[in-house]
């Protein structure tokens, strides 16, 4: 059975037999966990099994994990910094940032890799000019080479984890104050500013093997019509075309304010699609989950199926094997130093 182009949730922190059974369906690719889904990492262990254990290959199991407001597991998980505290650093301390985001990353995937979860939506590539209240801190600079630079270290210590990255929310949404879960955010610039600022961190990770990439909920109505993430334009003409990009292209969700332009739920999920889309989430809503894979039952698309094959997880090792590597004492100290200093320097190596 191939995997299906629909990342959908679940209710609780084990398995119903209704959902083994909405999870076996051919539209359903991969499950998408929340803090409602979490109580132990023995807890999670058991119910990524349990999902892994639905179908061959099996679905991929996904998580918001980026740390700071955003983070779905905490107790029994190493609290991570908003990426924001990272970029603080780097005004002061560039090599020292590029370290610590590194170690961060590479914490934040093997955490989960030791509990069966395939990937994390991360890292943030949005810039943060002090617009958007829903990126703010998410983001890791209010420039686009400090996102970059960290963003691509991020992803290494990802990489070094056997976790893949999915940089988001393409082109970008630090611009536009609206926030798009509850309404459609409209950004007025330029094709050539949008290009020479957001796109820039997308690009550079796209060279250095960024696996997978969210687009925004988000109209640049300077440009085209449609929010990005159901827009030919931005994600055929501009990231595939323009930037090269191969891997595996991921709506944001579809239940949020902003997907409402694009019609119902099965309409959502088509335009999606038909713009670019290799996979569709869909959180929070199981009628509307059940509108779209009945209506996606027959969509089959090779390539997308060979994408999302290639976000599975890889190099899986014990919680115990984590907590041995040295990495993870020394990511430690660094975090507490980082959460600690008010002025950065603690133990940090910084002058």
């Amino acid at each position: 059975m191939t995997l299906g182009p629909v990342i959908t949730d679940i209710e609780g922190t084990c398995l119903s037999e209704e959902e083994r059974a909405l999870l076996r369906h051919p539209a359903v690719g991969g499950v998408i966990l929340f803090s409602r889904n979490y109580e132990s990492p023995e807890q999670l262990r058991e119910l990524t099994a349990a999902i892994h254990a639905l179908r061959d290959p099996h679905l991929l199991i996904a998580v918001d994990q980026e740390g700071g407001r955003v983070q779905r597991f905490r107790e029994g998980f190493t609290l991570l910094p908003p990426a924001g505290r990272i970029g603080a650093l780097y005004a002061r301390a560039k090599e020292k940032a590029r370290e610590l985001a590194e170690l961060t990353g590479w914490l934040m995937a093997a955490e989960l890799r030791a509990v069966g979860i395939d990937f994390s939506f991360a890292p943030v590539l949005d810039l943060d000019p002090g617009v958007s209240q829903v990126i703010g801190d998410r983001a890791f600079h209010a420039r686009p080479i400090p996102v970059a630079e960290l963003a691509g270290a991020w992803m290494r210590g990802m990489h070094s984890a056997g976790m893949p990255a999915v940089g988001k929310h393409f082109p970008g949404h630090g611009h536009v104050e609206e926030d798009s879960h509850v309404s459609l955010p409209v950004d007025h610039r330029r094709r050539e500013d949008i290009l020479m600022e957001d796109v820039i961190p997308f690009e550079r990770l796209i060279h250095r093997g960024l696996e997978a990439v969210m687009p925004a909920h988000v109209v640049y109505d300077r440009v085209d019509p449609n929010p990005a993430g159901f827009s030919p334009y931005w994600l055929q003409g501009v990231l595939r075309n323009e930037l090269g990009f191969q891997g595996m292209i991921f709506s944001d969700d579809l239940n949020m304010g902003a997907a409402d332009e694009a019609g119902g739920f099965a309409d959502r999920a088509k335009a999606a699609l038909d713009a670019g889309c290799d996979s569709v989430l869909i959180c929070n809503n199981r009628p509307a989950t059940l509108e779209i894979i009945e209506a996606l039952t027959d969509r089959d698309d090779p390539v997308a199926h060979l994408r999302m094959m290639r976000m599975h997880g890889k190099s899986a090792v014990s919680p115990t094997e984590v907590r041995l590597d040295p990495r993870w004492k020394t990511t430690l100290e660094k975090l507490a130093a980082l959460e600690h200093s008010k002025d950065l320097s603690l133990d940090l190596g910084i002058t």
